[in-house]
């Protein structure tokens, strides 16, 4: 397996990348030599945080008591957070914040915008937690002063510095073909002027076909990522970071490899363009599939290519300031049941930003930022078809913004912050002519902290955000009718004003808070169809609202014992409904145990999702072509999913560990219903999703720490 190999020794090799770096072990007991310079004070003034509103975190160690590899599973069933299912083929994911859209969420490196509009819907499974410090998951519009696009709010992925010289190393088998390699390695000089972070992953899983009719309900996936961080004082005030990182990912999701189809090129290659007439044994997707291999075929081939250089400065004690580039590279290849689609989408952000403690009660954060954004799309299958439009673009911002964070007295901070933006956003294809939207926005923010004691403490917010629609998947697979073709009518930014409130009790064994958020979206994108069918990527007219209730504590029931209990509730309006090809979780109750004795460690987790009525969604379909007797279920019951984990710790430097994901195995397939369905024009499609595509899972694993 070429990809692990690799990755062990890029880990394995770095102690000669270059001869400043000392890997220095003494009686066995590794030298640890911290780094100290600009960029750690400027972090401890605060200087290098925006916001003072409440941000959920996620370190190292919540990261690994869940065996999560990648972003989407770190951040499932958090607080607030949500990452939707929306195509058992494809396996897209989209990651919700306080019951808003995947769209609507900001994905942040190190405090940098590195990710473009269209890498939101895939390879966020690809996105590995190998190497990351934290995750900050900040909700609400407005949530970074950095990211007004950021409706729903934003996630911030940190990643692990250099402050000692330290090597990991964990391999990991599991059930359905899963493999799991995570390598990364830390390195500091001799001087502690120069921090270097490696960092490699690499996993992989097989289909799932539970009810054996040919056709995956989960789809194949393998991921690649290679990183590379150095930091760099020049002296005691100036310091330079550098992020380099790879990325790739592969998906290929319906006819099951090894019964219909020996490889996934073997299933692409057998397009013929001729339908086979026939899908399924007596026309039911519960029964065999006779079909040809390429009529289920979802393949996406991602590869993403991330930069970023940051040049922190701190010219007096009053004064710092930082400038950052930050660039990427999103490139999609893809085959939708006979439909070819290819996207090159390029970002390049540009930042300068200056932060000036006034006085003792006023500390200024001001500053000026770019975002140019290119997207070029093509498909053969569609060329010709005259009702089809091309969602190339092209997207541009400009903006001021500033900070003033004005603390009265010591229990009562308050942020005032003020973003101006031009905006221009451009569908390129000749029959879309002019600047579809060109605009100047102001998007204000307010964030206040009250003490109201040691232990209690209140947070209100308020915020605008706006976000331009841009990508046609999020009308929920448009793409997928080669007669039909597709259609483009966006006219307006979305809007948003967002209000959140928490009260928050931390005590010495009981940490708990309440929250409540509301936000509404005017112009909110939507998929509709023109008289003769064709679907149209177009905006609401009416407001749209969403409003979340949600209660979180944690209670330390003895030394060895930590339980930490959330309850949830999402409230839609119907507006917001309509707009959702997903049906999304209204309530949601979590329970996480975690138990450590010795050199044991047990980690339990169970969550419950209520009952939801999928007519508000829009849910309709049958089970056997044009039978509406045999019309698909539209109430969806309460469910529960529960994952174990147990790690015993071998020595100071390895541990073992085993674990079961969705414990119980409770699939809405095993529960008497496919994600698979004819609607009432008798077309096919794979999005009846209400309920896990995933089984039960076994996994066990070996990690070594130096």
């Amino acid at each position: 397996m070429k990809y692990p190999s690799l990755a062990l020794a890029i880990t394995a090799a770095l102690p000669t990348l270059t001869p400043q770096l000392a890997f220095a072990q003494e009686k066995s007991e590794l030298e640890i030599i911290e780094v100290r310079g600009v960029r750690q004070k400027l972090e401890q003034a605060g200087r290098l945080k925006d916001v003072i509103q409440k941000t959920e975190v996620l370190d190292q160690a919540m990261i690994d008591n869940k065996n999560a590899l990648s972003l989407a599973e770190a951040i499932q069933d958090e607080p607030g957070v949500r990452v939707s299912n929306e195509c058992s083929m494809c396996g897209v994911k989209r990651v919700m914040l306080n019951g808003m859209k995947g769209e609507h969420t900001t994905i942040l490196v190190d405090d940098l915008p590195t990710h473009t509009l269209i890498s939101g819907f895939y390879a966020v499974d690809a996105i590995a937690t190998t190497g990351v410090d934290r995750i900050e998951i900040a909700r609400g519009a407005g949530a970074s002063l950095i990211a007004p696009e950021a409706i729903g709010g934003t996630i911030n992925i940190i990643t692990k510095d250099a402050y000692e010289n330290t090597a990991t190393f964990d391999y990991a088998l599991g059930s359905h073909d899963f493999t799991a390699f995570k390598g990364s390695a830390t390195g500091i000089s001799e001087d502690g002027k120069t921090g270097i972070t490696l960092i490699a992953q690499y996993d992989k899983q097989d289909q799932e076909d539970h009810d054996s009719n040919g056709v995956s309900e989960a789809p194949f996936q393998e991921n690649q990522s290679y990183t590379a961080r150095i930091s760099q004082d020049l002296n005691d005030y100036h310091n330079v970071q550098v992020r380099v990182s790879k990325v790739n990912s592969e998906v290929f999701g319906g006819p099951v490899i090894g019964k219909l189809t020996n490889s996934i090129g073997a299933a692409l290659s057998g397009f013929d363009g001729i339908d086979s007439g026939q899908l399924f044994t007596d026309n039911d997707v519960r029964k065999a599939f006779i079909g040809k291999p390429w009529e289920t075929t979802e393949w996406i081939k991602t590869s993403r290519d991330e930069a970023y250089v940051k040049w922190l400065t701190e010219q007096n004690n009053d004064l710092s300031s930082e400038f950052a580039v930050s660039w990427a590279k999103h490139e999609q290849d893809s085959f939708y049941e006979g439909i070819d689609y290819y996207a090159d989408n390029e970002m390049m952000y540009l930042r300068a930003k200056f932060d000036y403690f006034l006085n003792d009660k006023h500390f200024l954060s001001f500053g000026i930022d770019s975002r140019q954004e290119e997207m070029r799309s093509d498909t053969k299958a569609l060329s010709g078809v005259d009702a089809y439009i091309s969602d190339s673009f092209d997207y541009k911002t400009y903006g001021f913004f500033f900070q003033d964070m004005w603390t009265p007295n010591d229990d009562l901070e308050i942020a005032l912050a003020l973003r101006l933006d031009k905006v221009e956003a451009d569908f390129i294809d000749p029959q879309k002519p002019g600047t579809e939207i060109e605009e100047t926005i102001l998007a204000p923010r307010l964030d206040i902290r009250f003490f109201h004691s040691q232990a209690l403490t209140s947070r209100l917010s308020a915020g605008r955000g706006y976000r331009a629609p841009l990508s046609f998947f999020e009308t929920d697979h448009g793409i997928l009718d080669a007669e039909l073709g597709y259609q483009i009518d966006v006219q307006e930014l979305e809007r948003s004003m967002s209000f959140n409130y928490s009260l928050s009790f931390e005590g010495e064994a009981l940490t708990a808070t309440l929250s409540a958020a509301t936000s509404q979206v005017e112009h909110l994108a939507e998929l509709s169809e023109t008289e003769g069918g064709v679907p149209v990527l177009t905006q609401l007219d009416k407001k749209a609202r969403v409003t979340t209730l949600d209660l979180v504590g944690g209670y330390q029931l003895t030394d060895r014992l930590l339980v930490n209990l959330s309850l949830e509730r999402f409230i839609y309006d119907d507006a917001f409904k309509s707009s959702y090809a997903i049906a999304p979780i209204e309530d949601r109750i979590g329970m996480d145990l975690n138990w450590q004795r010795n050199a044991l460690e047990v980690n339990f987790s169970t969550t419950w999702f209520g009952s939801r009525d999928l007519r508000d969604y829009g849910y309709m379909g049958n089970n056997v072509l044009n039978n509406p007797a045999t019309a698909k279920p539209l109430d969806a019951g309460s469910f529960s999913i529960s994952n174990i984990k147990l790690k015993y710790r071998l020595t100071a430097h390895a541990a073992l560990y085993a674990g079961v994901s969705n414990l119980f195995e409770y699939t809405q397939i095993d529960e008497g219903d496919t994600p698979l369905f004819f609607d009432a024009s008798g077309g096919y499609d794979v999005a009846y999703i209400y309920g896990p595509l995933h089984g039960r899972e076994f996994y066990a694993g070996l990690e070594i720490k130096l």
